[in-house]
């Protein structure tokens, strides 16, 4: 979709310590609001304690001037659009065209419409579209929906620091963007303003960015789930006679989150180690990652969570076993989100398997209908995993893909810098030699 790209370049804004001029410009800049309800209240909070000087454009306002900061100066709605070249439109969709009457006032001014819909592609047209062709001589720019009103309060520590912006007219998206940028988000260009129907649609979408994550840890809890219900109740009630499905809701569970746990652990180091891989067979960082790969690693951190999120699960789970029927499966998984204690949880939990099974691996008994011990099977990737770890602490591949994230390309004769260490290349060695 045209301007949907979240990973273009962030549009550029002057640094402080640059530009000696920039530290007094928000306070020689009035900004505008029209609206007075939650969104426009946290924003001139953020606005006020950035140095801007802000006008509210109220219908009431003696009723809405305690809602606002002292700072902010809450006059009617006429009144704010003369003292302000730049506005932003809180009102919903449905109320701009009580502002019909002042399009004279608004005349060559600059809109910033922050409104979203109540669902995806609720209108053909976006919010901001419809605005612009109310308002046909003033520049309307979309910006500022995807951050919530508790965000511009809390500042964007505590929430998303990205701001979508996309206009058709350059010099007033910069406009909006410095004023982002002043406030302490990261602006970033979405392009022109049909891109503001892709934007509009970003807060709708649930959990963006866990959707793949999610389905993946559901399927391993499915497949594995079947597979515990075939080996510790089918097969008892088939061959034994034996009734055994009271395991069902608590011990094939337990039995199955921590085999989900230790698969998405692994999954976490796994795309790493192909992209390695990938990086290696081309001898260049600069050539793109497959899709598949490429979207693997992006969904890292939230595989990781679940990872961690199905482990404590199987602890909570735990409490309704005996201890011997459950410290067996448990995992040290605790600290997925630090890179070298989640794969040192991954090595310790795949060494806990492999003692746990070894016994088991070769016993005929354990072989259900055929089919071998649970444990068995989230071990093949999890050990694939560590193997090639291994394999990339070698010398020789070690100091081979360094080079290449350095920016060593094969048939290229570039020369850089690497620290010296012992066993490693040179100062100024020309990459050509390697």
């Amino acid at each position: 979709m045209p301007g949907g790209d979240m990973a273009k370049p962030l549009l550029g804004c002057p640094n402080a310590d640059s530009d000696p001029n920039l530290a007094s410009a928000p306070s020689s800049r009035t900004i505008g609001i029209l609206g007075s309800g939650d969104f426009a209240r946290s924003l001139s909070m953020r606005l006020v304690s950035s140095g801007f000087k802000v006008v509210v454009g109220s219908r009431n306002p003696k009723r809405n001037a305690s809602l606002f900061p002292s700072a902010a100066e809450v006059i009617f709605q006429a009144d704010a659009i003369k003292k302000s070249d730049i506005l932003f439109v809180a009102l919903f969709r449905e109320h701009y065209t009580t502002l019909c009457d002042l399009s004279d006032e608004l005349s060559g001014k600059i809109l910033v419409d922050v409104s979203n819909n109540a669902e995806i592609n609720h209108h053909r047209e976006s919010n901001a579209e419809y605005l612009a062709s109310l308002f046909p001589a003033c520049t309307v720019v979309k910006g500022f929906n995807v951050i919530s009103a508790w965000t511009l309060q809390s500042g964007p520590r505590d929430g998303n620091k990205q701001v979508l912006i996309c206009c058709d007219n350059q010099e007033a998206k910069r406009a909006v963007a410095e004023i982002a940028h002043a406030l302490g988000f990261t602006p970033a260009d979405m392009g022109s303003l049909f891109s503001a129907r892709e934007i509009e649609n970003i807060p709708l979408r649930l959990l963006p960015a866990w959707k793949i994550p999610v389905f993946l840890a559901l399927g391993l809890f499915l497949c594995f789930y079947t597979y515990n219900f075939i080996r510790q109740v089918l097969h008892p009630y088939i061959w034994d006679k034996k009734n055994k499905f009271y395991k069902i809701p608590v011990e094939v569970v337990n039995t199955t989150l921590p085999c989900v746990a230790y698969v998405m652990l692994s999954l976490v180091y796994l795309p790493g180690t192909l992209a390695a891989i990938f990086q290696l067979y081309h001898c260049t960082k600069y050539r793109r990652f497959p899709d598949w790969l490429d979207q693997w690693l992006q969904h890292r951190k939230q595989i990781g969570l679940l990872s961690f999120f199905c482990a404590a699960l199987h602890a909570l789970y735990s409490f309704c076993l005996p201890m011997r029927q459950s410290h067996r499966y448990l995992l040290l998984n605790e600290a997925v989100k630090q890179s070298t204690l989640g794969f040192a949880a991954l090595v310790i939990s795949t060494l806990h398997t492999l003692t746990y099974g070894w016994t088991r691996a070769f016993d005929e008994n354990q072989y259900k209908f055929y089919l071998p011990p649970t444990f068995t099977l989230t071990l093949l990737v999890p050990c694939a995993v560590i193997v090639a770890k291994l394999c990339f602490c070698l010398p020789c591949l070690s100091q081979r893909l360094r080079l290449i994230r350095n920016g060593w390309e094969r048939g290229r004769n570039i020369k850089f810098t690497c620290p010296r260490t012992s066993g490693e290349f040179s100062s100024g060695e020309t990459s050509s030699t390697v």
